[in-house]
C-alpha cells in the first residue's frame, strides 16, 4: 500500500487544481493521505479537505512555527478542544523548529511537551517537525520516554547516529524529497538503517523530490521517493511500497 504520511493537501497552492492534483495521486496508487495540522488558520480547510476527498486522515496538532509568545496559550487550548470533540489519527505535527526563530524556544519546548503528553493520554502517536533542533528535542523525548511515546520523525535529514536515536524513541523516519537530493546525505547511510524503521511522505507542497525540484511538489511524487529508496536498498520497488506502507498503519492504527 503507497501511503503518504505527511501532505498538506489544504494548502493554498493547491486552490487552483487540487481535485487533479488529488485524482493523480490516486492514479499513481497512493491509498492514504495523512493531513498534518498547522494552527488554527487551517482548521477549516482541513475540516473541508475531510469532507469532500476519499481517504483523506487528519493529525490535530500546533506548528512550532506557529508557537508566537502571545497566542501559542489560546492555539492549544483549540488543539485540546479539537483532541476532545472527535477522532484524529495523529498528534501533529509538533516539535521545535529553531530555523527560522530561536528566540521562541521556551514556548516551543512546553507547546511540544504538553502536546506529547495529550497523544500519550489519547493513545495517539505523535509526528514530529524539527529543523536545526535535533537537540532540543531529543531532550524532551528523553524526559518523554516510555512505553506510550511513539510516533513518526518527519521530514527525517539527519545524520545516521540522529536516525538511531529517533529510532530508539519509538519513532519511524519519516523519509521524503530529501533523499532524492543530490547534498541530502541521508541517501549514503539509509541502507545501514533496517527498512521496517521507515514511511513515505511527501510533504507537499515542499521538498519536491529530484526531477521536479524548485516546482510544487504533490502527493503523487511519493512514488519518486518508493523509487529512491528501491535503489538505495537494492529492493524491488513493490517491496519498499509493501513495507513502508504496513510501517505506516502499525504507526497510525496502533490506536
Amino acid at each position: 500500500m503507497l501511503i503518504d504520511t505527511h501532505t498538506h493537501l489544504y494548502s493554498e497552492e493547491f486552490d487552483g487544481d487540487r481535485t487533479e492534483m488529488i485524482q493523480r495521486a490516486v492514479d499513481a496508487g497512493v491509498k492514504r493521505f495523512y493531513i498534518p495540522a498547522i494552527d488554527s488558520t487551517y482548521t477549516r480547510r482541513m475540516m473541508d479537505l475531510e469532507r469532500n476527498y476519499q481517504d483523506i486522515y487528519l493529525m490535530m496538532g500546533l506548528h512550532p512555527t506557529s508557537v508566537q509568545p502571545e497566542t501559542y496559550e489560546q492555539e492549544l487550548k483549540l488543539v485540546r478542544e479539537w483532541l476532545d470533540k472527535r477522532d484524529f489519527w495523529a498528534v501533529g505535527e509538533i516539535g521545535i523548529d529553531l530555523y527560522w526563530d530561536q528566540s521562541t524556544l521556551r514556548e516551543q519546548r512546553i507547546a511540544f511537551k504538553t502536546q506529547i503528553g495529550w497523544a500519550k493520554e489519547k493513545g495517539l502517536p505523535i509526528v514530529i517537525h524539527c529543523r536545526n533542533s535535533f537537540d532540543e528535542i531529543f531532550e524532551v523525548l528523553e524526559a518523554e520516554k516510555d512505553d506510550r511515546l511513539f510516533g513518526i520523525f518527519h521530514c527525517f535529514s539527519g545524520t545516521k547516529e540522529q536516525a538511531e536515536t529517533a529510532i530508539g524513541f519509538n519513532m519511524k523516519l519519516g523519509i521524503g524529497g530529501v533523499v532524492t537530493f543530490k547534498n541530502g546525505k541521508i541517501d549514503k547511510f539509509l541502507n545501514q538503517i533496517p527498512i521496517e524503521n521507515i514511511v513515505l511522505e511527501t510533504d507537499s507542497p515542499y521538498l519536491t523530490p529530484v526531477p521536479y525540484r524548485g516546482k510544487r511538489n504533490e502527493s503523487s511524487y511519493v512514488s519518486l521517493v518508493a523509487k529512491k529508496l528501491a535503489e538505495v536498498y537494492g529492493l524491488p520497488e513493490q517491496q519498499i511500497i509493501g513495507i513502508t506502507g504496513k510501517n505506516a498503519l502499525s504507526v497510525f492504527e496502533k490506536h
